[in-house]
């Protein structure tokens, strides 16, 4: 179910909702191929929420969250120090036993590896973390245990949800009110390319 994936230099990856559906389910799979079965799953929101839903859902098993954020300077384009949530929210108790950690991609490693610290310090009922992530860049330095996608190169992944990053409540109005004037997806994605910023973001 993993595969390497590769593109052109400096080129983006664009992915929309049935392709981000598919890699989602995918991951499912090869958690469950791998045989690890485990006691809590926990993602790290944002960019894990949505993964941890559907693997709540198939898995059946409560999810708990763990907010995190690094990206915030330049329009959250730039990667600064990352902040972790005091708290865990979920309504089965503090982590313990085995621990599947999600999140959306391993970009430099730095926030599964601090997080994964975190949660040792914190929680010593905590036996053992294992980490699931749709996208792994070969850049980092710490490598997932599951992974759907390895990124030889480094582009910079624009995830379907990401256009609200750029949508605000007046416009969603206008949109709703005047369907024939919303863009299709190949028109949303070119209007991407050349008017957002995020073809400059820094990674660390």
């Amino acid at each position: 179910m993993s595969q390497d994936v590769t593109s052109a230099p400096g080129a983006a990856r664009y992915v929309d909702w049935p392709e981000y559906h598919q890699l989602i389910e995918r991951l499912a799979v090869i958690v469950h191929e791998s045989g690890y079965g485990f006691d809590c799953l926990l993602c790290l929101a944002r960019g894990g929420l949505r993964i941890g839903d559907v693997l709540s859902r198939v898995f059946e098993v409560p999810l708990a969250i763990l907010a995190t954020s690094s990206y915030r300077e330049a329009g959250g384009t730039i990667a600064g120090s990352l902040d972790i949530a005091q708290f865990i929210t979920t309504t089965a108790g503090d982590p313990a036993g085995r621990v599947l950690l999600v999140d959306d991609l391993v970009d430099s490693g730095n926030t599964l590896q601090r997080v994964r610290e975190h949660l040792q310090q914190r929680f010593s009922s905590v036996r053992e973390i294992r980490t699931a992530v749709l996208w792994y860049k070969e850049a980092s330095a710490v490598a997932p245990d599951y992974f759907v996608e390895r990124v030889a190169d480094n582009p910079w992944i624009y995830q379907p949800f990401e256009r609200y990053d750029r949508v605000r409540p007046g416009e969603l109005a206008r949109q709703l009110r005047n369907p024939g004037s919303q863009p299709d997806a190949d028109g949303a994605q070119e209007r991407t390319r050349t008017s957002t910023p995020f073809g400059t973001r820094t990674r660390i």
